[in-house]
């Protein structure tokens, strides 16, 4: 459940009341992960905490969140060791709308704010989910998606003429906490799959339901599959053919 009060409190510790009495150069390269931090558990006490020879972003109740904005792969020493011992609920943010202001490095200038035209969704996370697939079925493991609207700060430092491609990502502020996706368990990877294919399908057409790219399908498929909510039935031409498996416990 989306608390918008709660998250509008994070944005004001982390970044002020009055965004406009900040510049540029003082916002934290982390202000995503610092305000989901606060809006998970605002207790301090309770963040950044040693365990076991790393720091757990958040320790309360026996439990462990963990902020990971990318680099999933990061994660696999942790959670080696976090898993045997505690529940571990990684959060995720994605962009559901982004607005991009670019920063002449020179000037310091800030462009108009431009709407881009990619639109995030929950299947954003599967890339980063494929870097810890070993630990996806341990039953310790949560995953919450955080769908946010957000302002991307870019450095016009690209190399191509308009300095634009190859830019480095300098910021992220979000505006808007829109939805949080829950996976508690294997079941609820079910939520993935659209209703309205076909009994059995190809991962051409998985991604036209998802409204996806074929090659972040076939990523999607292959966690399904791994996971255990689809089985693979034979083959289309070249491509493997999916049908869905209602999971149960102890299969």
């Amino acid at each position: 459940m989306v608390d918008k009060e709660a998250f509008e409190c994070a944005k004001k510790k982390i970044i002020g009341v009055d965004r406009q009495r900040f510049g540029i150069g003082t916002l934290s390269e982390k202000t995503v992960h610092a305000i989901l931090k606060n809006y998970y558990e605002p207790d301090e006490d309770r963040q950044e905490i040693p365990i076991e020879n790393f720091v757990a972003d958040i320790y309360a109740d026996g439990e462990i969140i963990e902020i990971q904005t990318r680099q999933f792969n990061k994660m696999r020493e942790k959670l080696k060791c976090f898993l045997p011992l505690y529940p571990v609920t990684i959060v995720y943010p994605i962009p559901r709308e982004k607005w991009i202001i670019w920063i002449d490095g020179e000037s310091g200038e800030l462009s108009q704010k431009r709407k881009s035209p990619l639109k995030g969704n929950p299947y954003f996370v599967f890339p980063e989910l494929y870097k810890i697939k070993p630990f996806l079925r341990d039953p310790n493991l949560r995953l919450k998606l955080v769908l946010m609207n957000m302002e991307e700060y870019k450095l016009l430092n690209g190399w191509s003429r308009d300095r634009k491609k190859g830019a480095t990502r300098y910021d992220r502020i979000p505006t808007e906490l829109v939805e949080e996706v829950e996976i508690n368990c294997p079941e609820d990877y079910m939520q993935f799959i659209p209703y309205e294919l076909e009994d059995e399908f190809t991962s051409k057409e998985f991604a036209r339901a998802a409204h996806i790219s074929v090659s972040l399908a076939q990523t999607v498929l292959n966690i399904l599959y791994y996971i255990g909510v689809l089985t693979r039935v034979g083959k289309k031409g070249n491509q493997y053919l999916y049908t869905t498996l209602y999971y149960t416990h102890g299969q």
